[in-house]
């Protein structure tokens, strides 16, 4: 029996980044977001935070908190209470909870007392965003929000007898008992950021937590490179309702470690299963496996990008990957 043959990177690239693009598929684009609501608030009654399918928009229908329009084009589900952001979160925070009570939803049984920000667009003088209002964690599928996270990769580098660089990334496998993307393989470390916590912050918390990294070595040497942003729709793997909408922005981190082994990343928690020292040829030949997390695949292919590893000479889809890791998203970001 055949084998599959292996994933290019691009075939990376369109299994996380799967919504189409409005302008490179407009008419998929068209035809798939007619069927969409457009998640609004009263504040702010034209700009659309988040996509919601027509079976989540159903369970909002007759909420007194919530205005549903199903004749206007785009349709529109509207926060139409609270005044500021306090006031909307707990909107949101007594719609979410009683969703997950009613056990509709798959995706809420992962509930994890974690809020997520949903920004509106710039205003006054300072062109600041807003926040609207926090949604906790395992529902912002249903919604279509876009959610934020830090994402590292940790590296070693020696040099080789012909005296390029070579380089070794540091690869964990998720644990097999996650209910989402259990056992697949991961960045070193990576988390989302809730409202209210800075990102890097954010990543110093995750690096401790996930794998074991000094607070000190974290804060003096990683490297912020950049964002990786994509629109992904959610399959089985991520555990809950296929089809859901995620739109991220992961922030992305480096952090070179000491080739002599004196800093060795290590689970510290029970979401990691063990650690990998690969080889670039090792990481690029999981990657053609599918073995690693969808947006983590990203991640990496940024990382080899941005580090000489893969060039405009060896991949034929250069142009399209780079700027595919890099996508605007229809909706205001932090």
């Amino acid at each position: 029996m055949a084998s599959n043959p292996p994933a290019s990177n691009l075939d990376l690239i369109n299994e996380c980044d799967s919504f189409p693009h409005p302008t490179t598929s407009p008419q998929a684009y068209h035809a798939y977001t007619t069927t969409l609501y457009h998640l609004r608030v009263a504040a702010h009654p034209e700009t659309t935070l988040g996509y919601i399918l027509p079976d989540v928009a159903a369970v909002l229908h007759n909420l007194p908190d919530w205005e549903v329009d199903d004749e206007s084009i785009p349709r529109t589900i509207t926060l139409i209470s609270g005044s500021n952001e306090a006031a909307r979160s707990d909107v949101v925070a007594r719609t979410t909870e009683a969703m997950r009570m009613t056990g509709h939803f798959k995706v809420l049984e992962k509930w994890r007392n974690e809020l997520y920000p949903v920004y509106g667009p710039p205003s006054g003088a300072s062109k600041k965003k807003e926040l609207l209002f926090s949604m906790e964690r395992c529902a912002a599928p249903l919604f279509g929000i876009v959610t934020y996270g830090v994402h590292l990769t940790a590296y070693t580098r020696t040099t080789g007898a012909d005296g390029k660089d070579e380089y070794k990334i540091w690869v964990p496998r998720r644990a097999r008992t996650k209910q989402t993307y259990g056992g697949m393989l991961d960045n070193t470390v990576a988390g989302g950021t809730a409202t209210g916590e800075g990102f890097f912050e954010s990543l110093v918390r995750e690096c401790d937590e996930e794998a074991s990294l000094p607070e000190e070595l974290v804060r003096s040497k990683a490297k912020q490179c950049g964002t990786v942003t994509y629109f992904y729709i959610r399959n089985a793997t991520a555990g809950g309702e296929t089809g859901l909408f995620q739109p991220e922005c992961q922030n992305v981190y480096d952090l070179e470690l000491p080739s002599d082994g004196s800093v060795v990343p290590k689970p510290n928690d029970d979401e990691v299963e063990e650690f990998y020292h690969w080889s670039v040829s090792e990481v690029r030949e999981a990657l053609g496996k599918r073995e690693f997390k969808p947006n983590c695949a990203l991640v990496i292919l940024d990382f080899l990008i941005r580090h000489g590893l893969i060039t405009v000479e060896d991949e034929r889809d250069y142009l399209e990957i780079t700027t595919r890791l890099h996508r605007r998203l229809e909706f205001p970001l932090a």
